[in-house]
């Protein structure tokens, strides 16, 4: 059992047993309402063994926080201007052989019916599948769902991503994510 495990089981948490099945991948993880949730991701992802990446707002990265930021993982990423990021990403994945970069599609803590698209973007340029992952503070569990391959058709596709994390229950309920047909 590892050291992540442990820590997890104290608090009253589960991993899910299911472990990541490919290399490289866009992982889709929610519902986010808490900054728990990046500190319990963390540690899934720690135990799982899999170097995930976070982008993480280009504000967080001054002194002392931005080096620990970099070490855990995060990518500085100024939301503020178009910067083509899906360029820089499928370099990533080009110069990695093992990466899984981390999505909230949601954006933000709050409720929000209408996701960022970016991930989807970047797995169809990057030519990765998309992990769904999931926390759920109701179950005190959390891990990864199944692999899901983009259509194309980003309507129906985040229609279903959608619908099958919101399944789950964050930590403020009532932020969480609601399937299309309920916004």
């Amino acid at each position: 059992m590892s050291g992540y495990l442990r820590i997890m089981r104290l608090f009253g948490w589960k991993i899910d047993p299911q472990r990541p099945e490919v290399k490289k991948a866009i992982v889709a993880v929610g519902p986010h309402t808490s900054n728990w949730d990046f500190i319990i991701g963390k540690m899934a992802f720690n135990h799982y063994g899999v170097k995930a990446r976070f982008l993480i707002k280009k504000d967080l990265f001054f002194w002392p926080l931005g080096p620990l930021l970099r070490k855990l993982g995060g990518i500085p990423v100024d939301r503020k201007k178009n910067n083509n990021f899906t360029d820089q990403a499928k370099q990533y994945f080009e110069e990695n052989d093992d990466l899984y970069m981390v999505f909230t599609p949601e954006g933000t803590r709050d409720y929000n019916p209408r996701w960022k698209k970016g991930f989807y973007f970047i797995a169809l340029k990057a030519e990765v599948p998309i992990y769904l992952a999931y926390i759920d503070y109701k179950r005190k569990i959390g891990g990864f769902l199944e692999l899901f391959e983009p259509t194309g058709d980003i309507e129906k596709d985040m229609a279903f991503i959608k619908k099958r994390l919101s399944e789950f229950t964050g930590k403020v309920p009532e932020n969480g994510i609601r399937p299309v047909d309920q916004e």
